[in-house]
């Protein structure tokens, strides 16, 4: 049996859509027939500086929501036809997004809520796992090692606590205020475009600050915010100039959360600052314990609307929308995520 999907040709190459097996699921693992799958940055970002994958032809696609098409030896409490979502991995074509039908391991497999549609669903797992590994992978060097808001006696232990979140209306961003709200952490405050100002504190921001502030400008704001110490900045964007001024931000003892760039001089750093790169695999070993257990909880999380998808663009042409796609996210959009139908595809 063979399926349609999405190929990156060679290292910096070309996509292009064609054919390969669908694959059969092992032990410990669910083959999901894909409905939703959603774009992310890395996507396009693996293709333009060839990275992370060195075996090609390749399959990308980190997002995934689906049904349920058959179950691996050995597993319980799923069946063919359950709806849930799960996230791919990089560098493992059977594990990935941008195809018809997908392999997943089990117990980082959630049951998708009621209310959620597919599109809705796969916008959820790489961007709230990057944010829920920066901040409470427990004991882990790429986290800032909080205690997780969705394990026992969890919801609530930060409060009091500010947290500084940079780039507040990004994917990522988004589920960073979801799991501070969750943590207990106020103020919870984040700079973003101030068109998106409503919507971030309807998912738990309580102050919005322009992201075109300068340096100084935004120091001051966050003063005028909270006199208490700021021990935990999380920064999406992580360009130079945000990172810099997150650092200044931090307090002596805090610890920094930034995605893969690393734009603070060594002349400004200090011993008593904590500076940490999250990876967003739940796949990965030094996250798979977390992982499966926000896993274990995340359906429960979206039946009570403690976690909230992002908003949705439906990307026309099945899996060929997907290549137009990764240009138009390469080109900046704003509090919005791509969504592909690859069953769709002509």
């Amino acid at each position: 049996m063979s399926q349609k999907a999405v190929f990156l040709t060679a290292k910096q190459g070309s996509f292009a859509v064609g054919t390969r097996p669908i694959p059969k699921p092992g032990s410990g693992q669910v083959l999901i027939k894909v409905q939703s799958a959603a774009l992310n940055p890395a996507d396009w970002k693996i293709q333009a500086y060839g990275v992370f994958i060195e075996n090609f032809p390749a399959v990308l696609g980190l997002d995934i929501a689906g049904t349920i098409e058959a179950v691996g030896e050995g597993v319980t409490g799923f069946a063919k036809g359950d709806r849930v979502l799960n996230q791919g991995a990089i560098g493992d074509n059977d594990c990935a997004g941008f195809q018809q039908y997908a392999l997943a391991n089990v117990d980082a497999t959630a049951k998708i809520a009621s209310s959620l549609s597919f599109d809705q669903a796969s916008t959820i797992p790489l961007g709230l796992a990057t944010a829920a590994l920066g901040l409470f992978n427990r004991g882990k060097a790429n986290s800032a090692g909080l205690y997780p808001p969705w394990e026992e006696n969890g919801s609530g232990r930060y409060a009091g606590q500010p947290i500084v979140i940079f780039g507040g209306a990004s994917s990522v961003g988004q589920y960073v205020i979801q799991v501070a709200k969750l943590a207990g952490f106020s103020p919870i405050i984040t700079t973003a475009s101030l068109t998106n100002a409503d919507y971030l504190r309807s998912l738990g921001a309580t102050h919005v600050l322009d992201r075109k502030l300068t340096a100084e400008q935004l120091k001051a704001q966050v003063s005028s915010i909270t006199s208490a110490p700021i021990q935990t900045v999380y920064d999406v964007i992580s360009e130079a100039d945000t990172q810099n001024v997150a650092y200044d931000l931090l307090s002596p003892g805090g610890t920094l959360v930034r995605m893969p760039l690393d734009a603070i001089p060594e002349s400004k750093r200090t011993s008593d600052k904590k500076i940490v790169t999250v990876y967003g695999g739940v796949n990965i070993p030094d996250n798979r314990a977390t992982g499966v257990s926000l896993y274990k909880e995340l359906t429960r999380l979206l039946e009570n609307g403690s976690i909230k998808p992002n908003r949705v663009e439906v990307l026309p042409k099945g899996l060929e929308g997907i290549i137009d796609g990764l240009k138009k996210l390469q080109g900046g959009v704003s509090n919005i995520k791509l969504v592909a139908h690859p069953q769709e595809t002509a």
